[in-house]
């Protein structure tokens, strides 16, 4: 799942049917794809504004979290039940689901905003950029089979040299070095809940929207239980901000995750992980065109390392001329 959002609020589960494996084929002779991808990378983007408009509006960080878990899982919820989808009753999945709810939702969906408090909706994007690399970072600690390579090492070396930049380390962080520092820790938080998917649960039969459901359920539960003691209780902040709220749960923490699958299904998980590379530009364009915010050369040559980093990372962008098997369990 992705993040901000969310995470790539969000890119987990590569399966979305709990019957038996099936084979898709996709080629670049069809680009059904595309207006999902576009759709799905915008709405992503636009998240970073839509936090912004929040917490200008004065919603504290935690309470811009736990509305968009609410509004997020009301939306799974929904989709759930017209498609008569179970949940699950081991418990061993809803733990190791809770474990991932806090890792990719509620510490990450409470640091952005709490970042955002301090820094530009165009710098927060910027950040959530560095999430791949943070990943990959993880998943050569965790995960069984993983190992460094001489791109790998270099990609992670030129989007930390993207992370230097953005934090404008010559000059002491300037003011935005607690921002800066809230946001780079969300990426850290989702890097580390996506290799433990990867690890516990991308093997799961149960389909992507359920348990994204039972994820984003989770996150609700834990923020619900402590945001109101932490943050007591919001003020009505406002139908600009309740809005973008609203939007922000339904859409890029509900819709998106769904439209992601599809993306995930029509082109394969590989085309679908690069829509990391599309959502800083609609961040940063909304943040300008909207909130007229500024964009310093150090946001724009942090910005362009740390996606190059993440490309080199991957070995490079992927081929959409080529056509790929995508296995969906």
């Amino acid at each position: 799942m992705s993040n901000s959002h969310g995470p790539m609020s969000t890119t987990c589960w590569t399966h979305d049917a709990p019957s038996s494996r099936v084979a898709v084929m996709t080629s670049s002779t069809g680009r059904g794809w595309l207006p999902g991808f576009l759709a799905l990378s915008a709405i992503w983007g636009a998240s970073f504004l839509l936090i912004k408009i929040a917490v200008d509006a004065g919603v504290p960080p935690a309470w811009v979290a736990l509305c968009r878990c609410l509004f997020g899982a009301l939306t799974l919820w929904l989709v759930c039940a017209a498609q008569r989808a179970s949940m699950p009753r081991d418990p061993r999945v809803w733990l190791h689901v809770a474990v991932v709810a806090v890792l990719l939702n509620s510490v990450p969906f409470t640091l952005l905003p709490l970042g955002e408090t301090m820094v530009s909706s165009v710098v927060a994007g910027t950040w959530n950029a560095a999430t791949p690399l943070s990943t990959l970072v993880f998943a050569l600690l965790l995960l069984p089979g993983e190992h460094p390579n001489r791109a790998r090492l270099v990609g992670l070396a030129t989007g930390f040299l993207g992370v230097l930049v953005v934090l404008r380390v010559w000059d002491g962080a300037g003011g935005g070095l607690a921002g800066g520092a809230a946001c780079f820790a969300a990426t850290v938080c989702y890097g580390a809940g996506f290799a433990y998917t990867r690890r516990f649960l991308s093997g799961r039969g149960e389909s992507a929207t359920v348990l994204s459901t039972m994820q984003i359920t989770c996150a609700a539960v834990q923020l619900a239980l402590v945001v109101p003691a932490l943050s007591g209780l919001p003020k009505w902040p406002g139908f600009g901000a309740a809005g973008a709220l609203l939007l922000l749960g339904a859409a890029g923490t509900g819709f998106a995750y769904i439209m992601n699958f599809q993306v995930i299904r029509a082109a394969g998980p590989t085309v679908a992980a690069t829509v990391t590379y599309v959502s800083p530009l609609w961040s940063t364009a909304l943040g300008v065109l909207i909130l007229a915010e500024p964009v310093g050369w150090p946001v724009v040559v942090g910005g362009v390392l740390i996606l190059a980093g993440v490309v080199l990372s991957r070995g490079g962008v992927p081929a959409f001329g080529r056509a790929k098997r995508v296995d969906i369990a």
